[in-house]
């Protein structure tokens, strides 16, 4: 690997597991909880342990005095809910501009099964070779969304982060499949380290449960944004999912230590 590449991959992450915080839906829904006051919520996060965050490059000055020395990942597409296709990424970036940024990596959405996913599909191939020019990670965002597709079939996910690996991506974040027996099949699909999506919030016990579920499955840490940033506590919540990510801990252990064990 790559002298650049190693290092950087180090910078957003904590001995090869990763708690990302992704925070670029102000693209996707506009400033939502969590994102109008984003210095507080990347202070937040990272005083709770996470490893990164992420969001589109026009509001790294924002992130930079905010992450406490943490990672920091540039996302390069997007889509809005209010258009015609949301699945229909669009490119925002270059790895150029990432790197003026200040980002440690860049990530990128792709829609297996999609109608978008051969121009998507051509895209990551070719940002991964940008990307490696420099040495900077790249983390492939790979869904399986498209007409008739179960987003969280095993089968389904196993295809999709196969195929971030086969684009020479370095890390692949993807949905959970439910349950920690059938996430082992998507694991095991690739040699990139998996992790997982959180989704739209839940309650603080049932995204801790499907964190540990993940890791049981051989997940290697999460991309999870909303039932981060959402919280009320965002840095109770971090501490709760990065105790379980980095310190290995059962799920009440992890609520009851992040101060979270009281709900039900």
């Amino acid at each position: 690997m790559h002298a650049g590449l190693h290092a950087r991959l180090e910078r957003i992450s904590t001995r090869g597991r990763y708690v990302v915080v992704p925070m670029d839906h102000g693209i996707t829904l506009g400033p939502v909880k969590g994102l109008v006051d984003l210095e507080s919520t990347v202070d937040a996060i990272t005083r709770g342990g996470a490893d990164a965050v992420l969001t589109q490059k026009g509001v790294a000055p924002r992130v930079h005095p905010n992450k406490n020395g943490k990672g920091y990942i540039v996302h390069l597409n997007g889509s809005t809910v209010i258009g015609p296709d949301e699945n229909d990424k669009r490119m925002t970036g270059s790895v150029e501009e990432a790197l003026r940024s200040g980002a440690d990596a860049v990530s990128f959405h792709m829609n297996v099964g999609s109608a978008h996913e051969p121009d998507q599909m051509t895209q990551l191939g070719e940002l991964t070779e940008k990307a490696h020019r420099y040495g900077v990670p790249v983390l492939a965002m790979n869904y399986a969304r498209g007409p008739g597709i179960d987003e969280h079939d095993a089968e389904s996910l196993a295809h999709a982060v196969r195929l971030a690996e086969e684009l020479g991506a370095d890390v692949v974040k993807t949905a959970y499949s439910g349950d920690g027996d059938s996430f082992e099949r998507v694991c095991n699909a690739t040699r990139l380290p998996v992790i997982i999506a959180g989704g739209s919030r839940g309650t603080d016990r049932e995204t801790v449960e499907m964190v540990r579920g993940a890791m049981d499955g051989g997940a290697a840490g999460v991309s999870m944004g909303r039932s981060i940033f959402q919280h009320d506590d965002p840095e109770a919540i971090t501490r709760a999912v990065s105790a379980v990510v980095h310190d290995d801990a059962d799920a009440e252990s992890a609520l009851r230590q992040a101060g979270l064990g009281i709900e039900a």
